[in-house]
């Protein structure tokens, strides 16, 4: 199976293609830009490198996040045309899962988490076990303190992952003290290889159901909803 994989949810913009299982070429850009610039010359660039065409693709996996909604709109709006355009299938998958997917350790709870402004952050737990990674609590919004005060309810060490590392560490350390881990700085970074082979083993989604992962209203629609119902 053939499998062109599309991350362009937060920062990182992640393009890959795997044959067969196995990663073929992986392209990864931590720069602070508007991922509609970079990302078709990615998908080209990896491509060419497999020596891939697309008529020679059998699937199309994308991040839908959550994350930064333009990014996570540009991914999304990319995969599907391409899926549609080549009859292909296509599967979505939570951006935190794949950041969660780069933990090797066994038997440890994971948080993946993206900084979502005003103390807020998107974020879930999940927990690796038996080479595999378990979904312990739902992807969601939340006060990053409020979130921390639950994870010192399971009384377990806790593996941080985040590209937004550095802006959290302080508060992470002060309520979990030991029981935070901080994993080296590569492993905060979702990788697109990663991204295709677990599209690869997973059902296809419906494509005119698929929708960006976004958790919460955008700013400006959710202030609108507020104004009609003060009108209404």
């Amino acid at each position: 199976m053939n499998v062109l994989a599309i991350d362009t949810s937060n920062q990182v913009l992640g393009v890959a293609v795997s044959k067969d299982g196995e990663v073929r070429a992986e392209y990864t850009a931590n720069i602070k830009r508007n991922h509609s610039v970079g990302l078709m010359p990615a998908i080209d660039h990896v491509m060419q490198e497999t020596e891939t065409t697309p008529d020679q693709l059998d699937r199309i996996v994308v991040a839908k996040g959550p994350g930064s909604y333009t990014g996570v709109r540009i991914g999304l709006a990319t995969a599907k045309t391409m899926a549609w355009t080549l009859n292909i299938p296509i599967m979505a998958i939570s951006s935190l899962e794949l950041l969660a997917h780069n933990v090797r350790q066994q038997n440890v709870l994971i948080s993946p988490f993206f900084d979502a402004r005003r103390g807020l952050v998107y974020t879930g737990l999940y927990e690796s076990n038996y080479d595999r990674i378990h979904v312990k609590k739902e992807d969601q919004n939340i006060l990053m303190e409020q979130w921390l005060d639950e994870l010192q309810s399971y009384k377990k060490p806790v593996l941080f992952l985040s590209q937004d590392i550095k802006q959290h560490q302080g508060i992470i350390k002060d309520k979990l003290a030991k029981s935070a881990i901080f994993p080296p700085e590569i492993d905060h970074l979702p990788r697109p290889g990663q991204l295709a082979l677990l599209g690869a083993q997973r059902n296809e989604d419906k494509l005119h159901e698929l929708t960006p992962n976004y958790i919460r209203l955008v700013e400006a629609e959710a202030k609108w909803l507020k104004e009609q119902e003060q009108n209404g």
